[in-house]
């Protein structure tokens, strides 16, 4: 993964109103091969769907066509066609607000089943934020293609289910913490809490952050030719 100089993520919710309102395309979109509730190839393209948030969120340079669509939150997909270059081109997604400190969460997991291409580079991936997006914590539950997390290697661990190899590093505007799933999976369970803890109580690299959001999705470096996404049956609770 290249650097990110700028929390790009976080600045393009900012820029979503004016861009929907602009109706932004990224090239020639395709639109999806299914019929759906909903779908847009709009840059910022985004709606809710039974307490879930879709957005299409192309915010990388270089970017080719994309179209999310969605027939729920927890059921949706993305086709997508970006060039192979380097840097991220896009991360699709759909977010779940937790909006409650870290010691507050009693419970917080999700379950996932996705079903992703053999060839791209990209990676299938939890992003997780504090409310002030001073801290973003990412789990990569598969891979494929020139793709690599930011910072540095502080070994493996076991938490939530799961082992991952562990980055820390900072993109220059936030801390981000990287959970690499040891072996991919197109289907789990994670539970999210106990990593959250071992970064705050084990580590100590946060402090009780509030966590604002829980997203899933797919961050996309190259996709050439049109590549298809598929998610299904994801769920996040909390309590």
């Amino acid at each position: 993964m290249a650097p990110r100089t700028l929390n790009t993520k976080r600045i393009t919710k900012a820029l979503l109103a004016p861009a929907l309102a602009l109706g932004v395309t990224v090239g020639p979109a395709s639109a999806p091969a299914s019929a759906a509730v909903w779908n847009s190839c709009d840059q910022w393209g985004n709606t809710t769907l039974n307490g879930y948030t879709l957005y299409n969120n192309i915010w990388g340079s270089g970017a080719g066509s994309q179209c999310v669509w969605a027939n729920s939150g927890t059921n949706w997909g993305v086709w997508a066609d970006h060039p192979d270059t380097g840097g991220i081109k896009s991360y699709p997604n759909s977010k779940k607000v937790i909006n409650k400190p870290i010691t507050s969460i009693g419970s917080l997991s999700s379950s996932y089943s996705v079903t992703v291409p053999p060839g791209g580079a990209y990676n299938t991936s939890y992003d997780i934020w504090d409310t002030d997006y001073d801290y973003e914590i990412m789990l990569w539950v598969n891979h494929n293609g020139a793709v690599g997390p930011l910072g540095t290697s502080q070994g493996n661990v076991t938490l939530g289910g799961h082992t991952w190899s562990v980055y820390k590093g900072n993109n220059g505007a936030n801390e981000v913490f990287s959970f690499l799933r040891t072996s991919d999976s197109s289907s789990g369970t994670v539970n999210i809490l106990p990593i959250l803890k071992w970064i705050k109580d084990t580590k100590g690299w946060m402090g009780n952050e509030t966590i604002g959001d829980v997203q899933f999705g797919y961050e996309i470096t190259s996709s050439s030719g049109g590549l298809d996404f598929r998610t299904d049956n994801l769920t996040v609770s909390s309590s």
